[in-house]
């Protein structure tokens, strides 16, 4: 087994700066900054240092109708832009979005709803390569957010043209880039019993599918024989200090040939326990499945991931701990793929 060890030093900003004008709304930099030390028993390290530097800028205003819409423009490192959307929230119709890359729209933001201390099982410093189903929140979407019934609300958001994972700058448009792609289609519906019964006060229940038109076939291939589909389930449920949850995904590639993959499918499970108001821990299990089209057993590879967690905060100070195992990393079978790894972080919020 490959050991694999992270310390992490993270100076988190509030807001760095404000702006505001009579009626012109408002504009707030944020900003933060992290430093790393990795070390790679079963590969050349190198350099160890690693760091981070985030700023994101929010701007939000008010119409005279009580809708106010908010502009979030994140440039995750070194100033390179990340991820930016433009909603506008009304009274009483919900809240409609641009979004570039911001995740949040469609299926998207539940790709890995299980609750954890820390990050998700795959996302400490394992580098798993895990397929995850993303709907159409990687490309330039249109979304809109029900307002809320009950407890419960409906995303719907739409790739028009092609769900190519690209973004565009304003007068821009992405071309041809992929063109068996055309137009993807999410909505997932997002359920928090609101009956007034104290019992079900900590479920949520989450249930969605993506659908992105694909052209039967490129050129004289048949590579392409069915619409990309993705589909999700699941549940979480707080009760006192505990939370449990599990969930299911799968994505279905619509390609058929003996050479490419049909399918991926994914199963989570997660509990945390929060221990007091400044300590939590929590365990975490993914597996991730593989399957090549006509293809015999023995090509279903098997991803499997498990990370156990703890954080403790003391004030703006917090510490976070995950042991995590990978075996059959990027769907890769041998001893090669198999991974331990550590990961320790110090974060100071201001």
């Amino acid at each position: 087994m490959n050991k694999l060890t992270k310390v992490g030093l993270s100076a988190l900003c509030g807001s760095l700066a404000s702006i505001s004008a009579a009626n012109a709304g408002t504009l707030e930099v944020l900003g933060g900054a992290t430093a790393t030390w990795s070390s790679n028993s079963g590969a050349v390290t190198g350099n160890p240092i690693g760091m981070n530097s985030g700023i994101t800028f929010i701007g939000s205003g008010e119409l005279d109708n009580g809708s106010t819409f908010t502009l979030t423009i994140t440039q995750a490192d070194q100033i390179a832009y990340s991820a930016g959307s433009i909603s506008i929230a009304t009274p009483s119709l919900g809240t409609f979005a641009i979004s570039s890359r911001s995740g949040g729209q469609g299926i998207g933001g539940h790709d890995d709803k299980m609750p954890t201390a820390w990050e998700e099982t795959w996302g400490t410093s394992l580098g798993t390569g895990i397929n995850l189903p993303k709907g159409v929140s990687s490309s330039m979407n249109i979304g809109w957010t029900s307002p809320s019934f009950m407890g419960s609300t409906l995303k719907i958001a739409v790739a028009p043209g092609s769900n190519d994972a690209t973004f565009n700058n304003d007068k821009g448009v992405s071309g041809a880039g992929n063109a068996s792609l055309n137009a993807g289609y999410d909505i997932l519906l997002d359920i928090n019993p609101d009956f007034g019964v104290d019992a079900l006060s900590g479920l949520n229940v989450f249930v969605g599918g993506s659908r992105t038109d694909q052209n039967v076939e490129q050129g004289l291939s048949k590579a392409n024989t069915g619409d990309h589909e993705e589909g999700i389930a699941g549940a979480t449920f707080a009760y006192g200090p505990v939370t449990v949850g599990y969930q299911r995904s799968i994505e279905m590639t619509g390609q058929e040939l003996a050479t490419t993959v049909g399918y991926y499918q994914n199963d989570a499970f997660g509990v945390s326990f929060n221990i007091n108001d400044d300590l939590s821990i929590s365990y975490g299990e993914m597996e991730s499945i593989r399957h090549t089209t006509n293809a015999a057993a023995a090509n279903k590879n098997i991803m499997t991931v498990d990370s156990l967690q703890l954080a403790y905060t003391m004030g703006g100070m917090s510490i976070k701990i995950a042991e995590s195992n990978v075996d059959n990393a990027t769907y890769a079978v041998g001893s090669g793929s198999d991974f331990e790894a550590t990961t320790v972080a110090l974060t100071l919020a201001f």
